[in-house]
């Protein structure tokens, strides 16, 4: 599985203004994971600030030179909310998962799972955290215990 992790991603200054615009958004009734299953949480499609920051600083750490974004939005589930497995795209295709939030505990839940060919491995949303990960690997959101859960989701082709 190829699986990437960058804490403080951005500056403090600049990840305490994500989570402001998370807080803020306009979200819509969120989309079915997979053809044929319920349709789970909120999304909304970012603004060209967020779109342009985004893009710029995952170009300047990432080698994807040849790739574009075909896809850029915020994912927010309510508490204890159960999203599906899915995959976000074809092999040679990249997502790119941040999260926003400010404070995150052990017990609050909320990790991102990924399945291997045996087991689950979760990447627990620590704040200001990057994780890349190849957009045809099956993986879901899991939601906070008591708080609305944000993923800003980037994906390239």
């Amino acid at each position: 599985m190829d699986l990437n992790v960058i804490d403080n991603f951005f500056s403090e200054t600049k990840h305490r203004s994500i989570h402001e615009y998370c807080l803020n958004a306009a979200y819509t009734y969120g989309e079915s994971d997979e053809d044929g299953l319920p349709v789970t949480g909120m999304v909304h499609e970012v603004n060209e600030f967020i779109y342009n920051l985004m893009d710029s600083t995952i170009r300047n750490r990432y080698n994807i030179k040849n790739m574009n974004v075909y896809r850029m939005y915020i994912n927010c589930f309510a508490p204890c909310e159960r999203p599906y497995f899915h995959k976000d795209g074809d092999k040679g295709e990249v997502t790119f998962l941040y999260y926003p939030n400010m404070e995150w505990d052990k017990d609050d839940g909320g990790e991102t799972q990924f399945l291997t060919e045996r087991d689950i491995l979760g990447v627990l949303p620590i704040p200001n955290r990057m994780v890349s990960f190849n957009a045809d690997i099956w993986h879901r959101a899991t939601s906070f215990r008591n708080n609305h859960r944000f993923s800003l989701a980037v994906k390239y082709a």
